[in-house]
Order: structure tokens, then C-alpha cells, then sequence
């Protein structure tokens, strides 16, 4: 999170049990609000394997005890969504109701695949699976950053009239200091970058942070073949594919057109959810 550290007011908080470090809670501070961090796509308290339900009451209750006494007076969390956790580890979202007495604000929805349970292809993936084979579109990983984002900007100036919440320098930054976790599979038609997503690997998860086609991209199939190669091909034998959010507006807008591509490639919803509460 340090390459964004300049537009937040850190407030992130560590709990320790008896000394020992068990749990963490990214945030920043507006005002008298904390957040659950606005710089994550997902946030909330993170554990490790030997806290239980009271532990996280207890941790609550510190929390807002701390919280109130250094002029906080209204928490917005993010809840880690089920996907992304190693364990079950719900208990903050009892926390949250039976402590904090919080309501649910925002519920917005991502398209996620169990690949050792994938739905098939629908028919509309598979035609353009089939086009994109036959104009001779090939995919594969690339370290392209600076392609992928101008088609990426192009795409959401056209279509949109906004811009990539990332930079080409913040995406290049990030992706240099984890080669590991983020890669980038792009799709070509004759030599030229027409299509691509960026994939985030957290070992459990591979996560769509963009995905973006050119107008060529998008008449000719390539993001089908491109997530027909990386669903069935590069991560077959992994766990969770998530596609991401396809919401806007907190979740009071859902874009028809983009869930209906991402759960014709077997997607189907899982809930990204915000609490608020005030002390």
C-alpha cells in the first residue's frame, strides 16, 4: 500500500493476546470516520488460526474503546469476502451485529468460479472462442504493462469518460515489486496487443484487477480466448477464480452488460459487503 500512502491518513491498528500479535485491521482516518481501508478493494480484520469468536468480540470491544477515546465516532468496514479467506473466519461479521450493533450499507456483487466445480462455457464465449481461433489470436503472459494500460485508458475514455484508478507508473511500480502475485496475460492478433487482463495471485484466488479489450479486441473474440487459456489452461488446477465487482454506484448500479460476460464463463455471485456503525 505504499505506493498510495500520500492520499490516506493511516490509522491501520494491531491487537496482540498475551503479547503474541493475533490480528490486524488495515484503515485510515477522515475526520471523526475510520475506514476499513479505501485504498483495498476489500478490507476488515485480519486473523491468524488461533483466534475464535470471543477473541474477536474482545477485539471489538478494544477497538471501540480506543477508537472513541481518540475522536472517532462512526467505523465503515469492508468485510474480507468468504472467497479470500484460508479458513472460515466469519466472526467479525458476528462481531460486527452483536458488539458494534452495525448495519449492512453497501452489498455489491463480484462473478466467481470454483474451478474444481466450473460451469461450462456458455454459447456466447464459445462462438467468439471459436472467432478469435480462427482470425489466428494467440495469448499468453506478458510484461507489457505500458500496451495493456493504453488500451485499458482508451477503452474507459471512450466508453466511460474516466481514467484507471491505477497509474501506468503505479501499475508498472507494483507489478516490479511483485512479479509473483501480478501478472499480466495479454492476447495478440498479428503481433499486436488487441486485449488483456491483469491477475492478481493470492495462492487461493486469482483475481481480475482489469480486464480491457481494443475495439478490434472486442469484435474478434480475444477476451474469450484469452480467459478460455487462463480458466482452463494456466490455473486449471487452482482453487477460486474471481472476476471482481461489476457494481457501481456502492452497488446501486449493476453493469448487465459486464456480469453477463463474466457469468458466461461460469461466474456466478459472491457478495462484497460494507458495514457502518457509530460509537
Amino acid at each position: 500500500m505504499d505506493y498510495h500512502s500520500d492520499r490516506f491518513t493511516d490509522c491501520s491498528l494491531m491487537f496482540r493476546q498475551k503479547g503474541r500479535l493475533c490480528a490486524v485491521l488495515p484503515a485510515n482516518r477522515v475526520g471523526d470516520v475510520l475506514y476499513s481501508h479505501q485504498g483495498l478493494t476489500y478490507g476488515g480484520l485480519l486473523t491468524d488460526n488461533r483466534v475464535k469468536t470471543t477473541d474477536v468480540m474482545e477485539i471489538f470491544q478494544t477497538l471501540n474503546l480506543w477508537l472513541k477515546s481518540n475522536g472517532i465516532k462512526h467505523v465503515v468496514y469492508k468485510a474480507i469476502p468468504w472467497i479470500y479467506q484460508r479458513i472460515p473466519a466469519q466472526e467479525d461479521l458476528y462481531a460486527l451485529i452483536q458488539v458494534c450493533k452495525a448495519r449492512l450499507s453497501i452489498r455489491e456483487i463480484s462473478s466467481t468460479i470454483l474451478l474444481q466445480n466450473r460451469l461450462k462455457f456458455e454459447e456466447s464465449r464459445r462462438s467468439g472462442i471459436r472467432k478469435a481461433k480462427r482470425l489466428s489470436i494467440i495469448c499468453g503472459e506478458s510484461n507489457d504493462i505500458c500496451a495493456f494500460w493504453h488500451i485499458l485508458d482508451n477503452n474507459l475514455e471512450t466508453k466511460y469518460h474516466t481514467r484507471p484508478v491505477h497509474s501506468l507508473q503505479e501499475l508498472e511500480l507494483l507489478c516490479s515489486r511483485f512479479p509473483d502475485i501480478i501478472k499480466l496475460y495479454l492476447a495478440y492478433k498479428d503481433g499486436q496487443p488487441v486485449g488483456g487482463t491483469l491477475i492478481y495471485d493470492t495462492g487461493q484466488v486469482i483475481h481480475t484487477q482489469y480486464i480491457s479489450a481494443s475495439p478490434e479486441g472486442k469484435s474478434e473474440g480475444a477476451l474469450d480466448l484469452l480467459f478460455n487459456h487462463i480458466i482452463n489452461e494456466v490455473y486449471a488446477n487452482r482453487c477460486i477464480f474471481d472476476f471482481g465487482k461489476s457494481t457501481e454506484q456502492a452497488g446501486a448500479f449493476l453493469n448487465r452488460n459486464l456480469i453477463f460476460q463474466k457469468e458466461g464463463f461460469g461466474g456466478r455471485g459472491v457478495c462484497y459487503d460494507t458495514y457502518e456503525y457509530d460509537l
